[in-house]
């Protein structure tokens, strides 16, 4: 992780608290532009979506079902945004 501020989402049942209102399936933050990373065990994996957007363009595949919390860049309260909006 780095210097800045993001949240950390807990999943539960496959789901995470994205709004205070909302909760979103895990399989959505795979594809959202917030995403930053996905905690599996002890590791953080980089995002997919943030990999695809960025000069990287690569990560490894997240195990979904393994993944114990999500960190998020989303402070102003946007909520899931597909990365598919980004690149079209």
């Amino acid at each position: 992780m780095t210097d800045r501020e993001y949240r950390r989402l807990k999943v539960e049942k496959g789901k995470v608290q994205c709004l205070s209102s909302k909760k979103e399936d895990i399989y959505k933050c795979r594809f959202c532009v917030h995403s930053v990373s996905f905690l599996v065990g002890a590791r953080w994996i980089k995002s997919p979506a943030r990999a695809f957007c960025t000069m990287c363009r690569t990560t490894e595949e997240v195990d979904l079902l393994k993944v114990e919390s999500v960190e998020c860049d989303d402070l102003r309260g946007e909520g899931f945004r597909s990365m598919m909006n980004v690149i079209s």
